[in-house]
């Protein structure tokens, strides 16, 4: 009984916990784009299934919501791939692949009894889809680890992990073995809420408690020198310290980035670029992400090695070099992601920017020789054309 009034409890803070964050996304957050649209979601289904899995609530209706708790696992794949990928986007068919998950639970339901070895043969395949879109989720949060600038969404992942961790081992391998909390000596039903307990605190906690901001100030300093310091927005004075060394950094940064071009170098990692500024990597992904609005340190690099790659692509005595050549110059490691970056950021393909530059280039070329012609032929006009001569 005691057992059963602490999974009870652990369950009712599970619930609370997620339609906090769901208010206060809904409410306060904006804009409401597609990470925060997910979050909602997850947040509403982590509620759903800490209530309707809870001792003492009818099992009948589980059956009935069970559909739309097994495509979680859809959901928090989806959740990792928005929230850790700055160029993700959401397509049809991961909706679709969304209602087809629904679509074969519910006929695992209905034909429980009917057809039972199609009805088993449904659940492992769903374990199995569960197993590898978790793991995938896990693979996602790591694989752009070392590259995310954002505080929150570093600590964020976190959460993250221990959720797709605990969805292969909760929900997906008791379906294909025979193991379970039972057989090692614990209520499913209370490790199952503690573990969600633990997500709803972590992501609460990520929600919650924001890191401190560098000043708005800080970026317009880096920008308009230590001569303009003084007119900037005025900060308090326990901040001062601290964004006079954060535009200090950012204009050191500056004198790297586009002096010493280090972003020509190749695997440049934000852990390199923090020893070469001699300041803790923390410091830096802070200082990128807060005082310049970076919230990826690819993209930091790349907004550099792009504006090199424009100017090459854009000049005539360089129209036989490769573009791999110029990609590599720049400091792209291969043509296929130069390629996408230059593409998302450009909006054309580097081949199409060269043709358009270069035209431009030889209409200007065309242009102003058509000038300089004419200023000629009027300079020749006026000294061809005779000097009246004043008698009298």
């Amino acid at each position: 009984m005691e057992a059963t009034a602490l999974d009870l409890g652990l369950r009712g803070a599970v619930a609370g916990l997620f339609l906090m964050i769901m208010v206060v996304t809904l409410g306060r957050v904006r804009p409401l784009d597609t990470i925060k649209w997910l979050s909602v979601a997850m947040a509403a289904s982590g509620a759903l299934y800490a209530i309707v899995t809870a001792p003492l609530v009818p099992k009948a209706s589980v059956w009935w919501v069970m559909p739309l708790l097994g495509a979680n696992p859809v959901l928090v794949w989806l959740w990792a791939r928005a929230g850790f990928d700055d160029d993700f986007v959401v397509r049809r068919w991961h909706g679709l692949l969304w209602l087809a998950v629904v679509g074969v639970w519910f006929s695992v339901i209905f034909t429980w009894t009917t057809w039972p070895d199609f009805a088993k043969a449904g659940v492992r395949s769903m374990s199995i889809l569960g197993i590898i879109l978790s793991l995938s989720a896990a693979v996602q949060t790591l694989r752009t680890w070392k590259t995310d600038l954002v505080a929150g969404r570093r600590r964020l992942r976190l959460a993250i992990l221990i959720l797709a961790l605990l969805i292969v081992v909760l929900l997906s391998v008791p379906d294909l073995t025979s193991i379970s909390a039972k057989s090692v000596g614990l209520s499913g039903s209370l490790a199952t809420s503690a573990a969600l307990l633990a997500i709803a605190a972590l992501a609460g906690w990520s929600l919650f408690h924001p890191p401190p901001a560098i000043s708005a100030a800080v970026a317009r300093t880096a920008a308009t020198g230590s001569e303009n310091a003084d007119r900037a927005t005025p900060i308090r004075a326990v901040d001062r310290g601290r964004d006079a060394t954060a535009s200090l950094l950012l204009r050191r940064l500056d004198i790297l980035m586009t002096v010493e071009r280090v972003y020509r170098q190749e695997g440049l990692t934000i852990g390199a670029l923090a020893a070469k500024l001699d300041v803790p990597e923390y410091r830096l992904r802070q200082a990128i992400n807060e005082g310049l609005g970076y919230r990826n340190f690819n993209a930091f690099l790349n907004r550099y090695r792009i504006e090199e790659a424009k100017a090459a692509l854009s000049d005539p005595s360089q129209r036989d070099v490769a573009v791999l050549i110029i990609a590599m110059d720049a400091g792209f490691q291969s043509i296929g992601p130069f390629n996408r970056a230059f593409k998302a950021e450009i909006g054309l393909t580097p081949t199409e920017f060269r043709r358009d530059a270069l035209a431009r280039s030889a209409a200007m070329a065309s242009e102003n020789m058509a000038l300089e012609n004419m200023a000629l032929e009027n300079d020749e006009k006026l000294q061809n054309r005779p000097i009246p001569l004043k008698i009298g």
